[in-house]
């Protein structure tokens, strides 16, 4: 991303706030907004105790506008990690760890779309991750897709050339419960046909 990033700050107190501002404010990097301006950032950066209730709120709001978020919090805990990542929040910093370049560092890398998290709370996340798929959603038949393993096993074959009856075989099932697994592929993510479904499927990363 060329020239300085526009960056809108939220603090819940004017300490916090002045003290992330004047870290920033002389960056070239960086152009702080003024609250009127809000809607221009390319990135919001909330500084908060805690990631309560209404930090989340904030932090809502925020992403309706359009900017990628970066917290700057004193705690997180496993809980609070996922729900800043059910949020969208691109960045995470420990007020500890918060000196003015790596501000910089992580409200660049939320700009240019890429995250930028803590090693250890990385570990956390994914381990809290990983906790969810076997524990809701694997016994579901479920996975992080929002697609089921048997809805991924047919879009990679109809993805390798195979037509229903050549599917039907491959996986034991009937041509009459392939047509349905494809037809509630197409339903639920409002697809028009089987080559839309896995054209979707790649380009996510799915298969």
């Amino acid at each position: 991303m060329g020239g300085r990033i526009p960056v809108y700050l939220y603090a819940g107190d004017p300490i916090s706030h002045a003290g992330v501002a004047g870290q920033l404010r002389h960056r070239p990097e960086i152009q702080i907004l003024d609250h009127q301006d809000a809607e221009r950032a390319a990135v919001a950066v909330v500084v908060a105790d805690v990631v309560g209730e209404e930090t989340l709120r904030v932090l809502r709001g925020l992403r309706c506008g359009g900017a990628k978020l970066v917290v700057v919090a004193t705690q997180l805990d496993d809980a609070d990690l996922v729900a800043v990542v059910e949020v969208g929040v691109a960045g995470l910093v420990r007020r500890a760890e918060a000196t003015p370049e790596r501000l910089v560092q992580v409200i660049a890398s939320a700009a240019a779309g890429d995250g930028a998290v803590p090693p250890d709370l990385l570990g956390r996340l994914l381990n809290q991750v990983g906790r969810l798929q076997r524990q809701v959603l694997g016994p579901r038949g479920l996975t992080f897709s929002g697609l089921a393993e048997r809805e991924l096993q047919v879009l990679r074959l109809v993805a390798d050339g195979l037509d229903t009856a050549e599917i039907a075989v491959k996986l034991s099932y009937s041509q009459r419960t392939v047509k349905n697994v494809l037809h509630d592929i197409t339903s639920r993510l409002q697809l028009r046909n089987r080559s839309h479904a896995v054209a979707y499927a790649l380009r996510h990363g799915l298969i």
